[in-house]
């Protein structure tokens, strides 16, 4: 049913549960894995850290890329073959362009389960994937599960 799977994550606690799902998903459909999370170093506009040498896009780069090798990890110790990659730009359009190349069947991504009027006001990047995107998204939170 499903061939090819995209697991964007941020590292936090909701992504980290997506990822287990998405593992598991692929695991039962022998599908190719591709883990993916997003530097959005648009608005920094070279920004530096006080008293570091390295720029914020850097850091912002090195997080994103600590969040893809912890996924990647995981989906190797479940016997897939991964692939990782950081992607630069707004988040939600990085992840959507990128399923679109790697012609993904899914997405699996996390959410925060915010809603009202704080959702109105900051936005969604998984709402935004569901909108907006031509791939099926299945948003895990703690209660997700595949069995």
């Amino acid at each position: 049913m499903f061939d090819t799977i995209v697991l964007p994550t941020d590292g936090s606690d909701h992504a980290e549960v997506a990822a287990e799902t998405g593992i598991e998903l692929a695991t039962a459909h022998d599908a190719a894995v591709h883990v993916v999370s997003v530097a959005d170093t648009g608005l920094l506009g070279g920004l530096r850290l006080p008293g570091e040498a390295a720029s914020a896009e850097d850091a912002m780069r090195g997080r994103a890329q600590e969040s893809v090798d912890a996924v990647v990890e995981a989906a190797e110790a479940a016997g897939l073959e991964p692939t990782g990659a950081v992607l630069d730009g707004p988040p939600a359009e990085a992840i959507l362009e990128y399923a679109r190349d790697v012609d993904a069947d899914l997405i699996v991504m996390g959410t925060r389960g915010r809603g009202g009027v704080h959702r109105m006001a900051m936005g969604s990047v998984t709402d935004h994937v569901v909108r907006f995107g031509d791939v099926p998204v299945f948003v895990a939170n703690s209660e997700s599960s595949v069995e």
